[in-house]
């Protein structure tokens, strides 16, 4: 009755308020009497006009601008996708994509395509968008300064860093004597042409640089420190220094400038003894907070707009504002993580390619037109290299560093990266570089920060060096070796279980490695050991439940999958575990095999690299390389799919032949140290008729009395499954009872899934 009342009340209030709004449109009509009313001609057909109305939204300023964010996010993320596969940092393709939507490429070979999505019009607002995004990640950066490390540190460091900026700065305004006068823009002095040039030459991109040290497994070495901190000072001295240059330039002399720079100083007094406190107090106030509430968020914004509003109206750049705005933050290390977290999406993801592109649209490689014009890129890359590269490696040299060490900080502190590009995007604005000059400098910040891991790799091979994460203390051939590589605690903690069942009363003669691998772009330099030790926190409190000694280790990486794999066979381990989730179980058969994930590891990619052959899955995408590597390890692999593991006291193993054989030396280990009892499941008669497997179990049989039993499918009892705590199982058994569509993956419990 409720139902047909509701009905009712639906059809009178839509329909009676739709034909009231009919009469008054109707009688709207007479007031057009005697006004000059524009309406589209009679003539136009409705499609015509359906036809006008669309083409005019497409021209829209903000459809415009939609389609370009579209389109440079899906050609950022693919070139960026592409170099990390490669082992360069992300941004080298993401540049590289700006050029590519830019005049160098798709507007010299598609110039009606480039033309429709990037009007001359429509670039103000790209810009804009794009320098907003810049202030973000400013803020970004000036908050993954640790300022403490500089404390610490700050001898040596201080040494290597300004020697790293007075070097190539002194080059870089040697180079401008000689090409001022053949590519100096007209009515630009000397003086802010050569400050210009000798800033380009000087800048390091401290974030690449950061995450490169976290990938290579070197941030915990004293060389990591060493260049960690050289970075963060060069970085900070680079942007007073650029502040100055710019305010010089504006000013048009030295002398003039000192005006804007005396305000920068006051400036910069008032964010450190006004703001910085003031932000200090906020900071301590919502430290012991779960989550950071809007009001607080809006104050830690709205001070990062207000401070890149006074440099900029300083005269000194906006961007500036933003980086000592991140600089003051709190020292929190949660508050810094959700501020991060808050702003870094959008500014990395989504606002920093429209960067990209906006200087891929000023960068015309079809400029470099001749032989001379390349030689002259020739040079500015050689001095920028000489500068940069060798002026930080005498500099170590000279403060006591060996000249492995020396030469893997010059290769680090030559990265440029994106910070380079914003430095020339302020000098092309100024109008100090020209075009041309703009473009070579551009190719010499691609080559430097391309060039950065060939080097190391150059350097660590000819001094012989191995840069490995794996502790000596592991590479004991006598002892058996297990490494878990975990992503979630959870998944963790059920994997530390397995292992633990495995060696419990072998301790002595055994090793437990638990490995965390996170995503390089996921880890943020200033607080790597707070991520570290929170990752591990739980892990250990379990191991220290289990009485387990574990071995820990950490890695920032850029390629999961293969850094398992590399560091499992540099460690000989006898069984490698790594965790899937439970979802295997959930949806249909196909959604049980295909539909599983985990935020971390790519199970597909992952048994590519350890068989060398198709995995669990069929067509998966492997590299030879990798392949190769894999396919010559000797070390089993272990995937546990986890139903929220707790014990493993039944275990249940189908025989399906006699490649089955090596499960029943993994069951004998259960059976020894953790007294589990083993349900053999016997198919098609494959115990009985393979001598080696049946004699195994006998054997076991006769040393562990009501350890172990056989059982043949058809005795299979209806509950039996879900007694059981484990199904242990070869991956070829898997797959079989995959293409057989068995009904045991609804009723399974946690699955070992082993690769030998």
């Amino acid at each position: 009755m409720k139902n047909i009342k509701n009905v009712l009340f639906y059809i009178g209030v839509t329909g009676g308020f739709t034909a009231l709004m009919f009469w008054i449109v109707s009688k709207g009509k007479t007031l057009e009497i005697g006004r000059s009313v524009v309406s589209k001609s009679s003539n136009d057909t409705l499609f015509g006009q359906f036809l006008t109305s669309l083409i005019h939204n497409l021209e829209h300023p903000l459809a415009i601008l939609l389609l370009q964010i579209i389109t440079i996010i899906i050609v950022a993320r693919f070139f960026g996708w592409i170099f990390r596969k490669i082992g360069q940092p992300s941004v080298i393709g993401e540049i590289i994509a700006g050029i590519f939507l830019g005049p160098s490429v798709v507007g010299m070979y598609f110039p009606e395509f480039s033309g429709m999505l990037f009007p001359i019009e429509s670039l103000g607002n790209l810009q804009f968008l794009s320098q907003i995004g810049l202030i973000l990640f400013m803020f970004v950066v000036g908050m993954e300064l640790d300022l403490k490390v500089l404390k610490n540190r700050a001898n040596e460091a201080i040494v290597i860093s300004h020697a790293s900026i007075v070097i190539p700065f002194t080059l870089g305004i040697g180079l401008a004597y000689f090409v001022y006068y053949r590519f100096a823009p007209a009515g630009v002095s000397f003086l802010s042409f050569a400050l210009f040039m000798g800033i380009a030459m000087s800048i390091t991109a401290f974030p690449v640089l950061a995450r490169i040290v976290q990938e290579r497994g070197i941030h915990k070495t004293k060389l990591g420190a060493i260049v960690i901190t050289c970075a963060a000072a060069d970085d900070i001295t680079a942007w007073c220094i650029l502040a100055a240059v710019i305010a010089i330039v504006k000013a048009g002399s030295f002398a003039s400038s000192m005006y804007i720079i005396s305000l920068a100083l006051l400036y910069v007094l008032l964010m450190l003894f006004v703001v910085k406190p003031f932000l200090k107090k906020i900071g301590d106030l919502y430290a012991t907070r779960e989550n950071l509430s809007k009001p607080v968020v809006a104050i830690f914004l709205v001070t990062l707009i207000i401070s890149s509003y006074i440099t900029e109206i300083i005269g000194i750049h906006a961007l500036f504002g933003a980086f000592m705005t991140g600089a003051i933050m709190p020292d929190i290390t949660k508050i810094r993580k959700i501020i991060i977290e808050k702003v870094e999406d959008v500014a990395l993801i989504l606002l920093l390619p429209l960067f990209f592109v906006f200087t891929g649209l000023r960068t015309e490689i079809g400029l470099i037109n001749d032989a001379y014009l390349w030689q002259i890129t020739g040079l500015i890359i050689l001095v920028a290299v000489v500068g940069k590269f060798f002026g930080s490696a005498l500099a170590a040299k000279f403060v006591g560093q060996n000249w492995r060490d020396s030469l893997t900080i010059g290769a680090l502190m030559n990265t440029r990266g994106l910070m380079e590009l914003i430095v020339l995007n302020i000098g092309l604005d100024l109008k100090v570089l020209t075009p041309e000059v703009f473009t070579m400098m551009v190719i010499m910040a691609l080559v430097t920060t391309f060039m950065t891991g060939p080097a190391i790799d150059l350097i660590d091979f000819i001094f012989n060096r191995k840069v490995g994460i794996i502790p000596k203390a592991i590479i004991d051939n006598s002892k058996f070796k297990i490494l878990i590589s975990f992503g979630t605690n959870e998944k963790g903690k059920s994997l530390l279980r397995l292992a633990n069942s495995f060696v419990r009363k072998q301790k002595e003669n055994s090793n437990v490695t638990v490995l965390h691998l996170s995503l390089s772009d996921e880890v943020h330099s200033y607080n790597l050991k707070d991520y570290e030790k929170e990752t591990f926190e739980p892990i250990l409190a379990e191991a220290t439940n289990l009485n387990q000694e574990v071995t820990p280790i950490f890695k920032s990486t850029i390629d999961i999958e293969s850094d398992i794999a590399d560091i499992a066979t540099g460690g000989e381990f006898d069984l490698v575990l790594v965790g899937l989730g439970k979802s295997i179980f959930e949806g249909s058969l196909l959604g049980k095999v295909l539909g599983f994930t985990t935020r971390i590891i790519n199970p597909e990619r992952l048994l590519d690299k350890f068989t060398g052959k198709e995995g669990l899955f069929e067509n998966s995408p492997f590299d030879d390389k990798t392949r190769l590597l894999i396919s010559k390890s000797k070390m089993p692999i272990g995937i546990l799919v986890d139903k929220e593991l707790t014990e493993i006291e039944n275990v249940f193993v189908p025989i399906f032949g006699i490649e089955d054989a090596f499960l029943i030396d993994y069951a004998q280990k259960l059976i020894y140290n953790n007294d589990s009892k083993i349900t053999v499941l016997e198919i098609n008669d494959q115990v009985k008729n393979n001598f080696i497997i049946e004699n195994a179990i006998i054997t076991l049989e006769n040393t562990y009395p009501n350890a172990i039993s056989i059982i043949a499918e058809e005795e299979m009892k209806a509950g039996f499954l879900a007694k059981q705590d484990l199904m242990m199982i070869s991956l070829e058994s898997w797959k079989k009872l995959v293409d057989a569509q068995s009904i045991w993956l609804s009723t399974v419990p946690s699955v070992l899934i082993v690769k030998p």
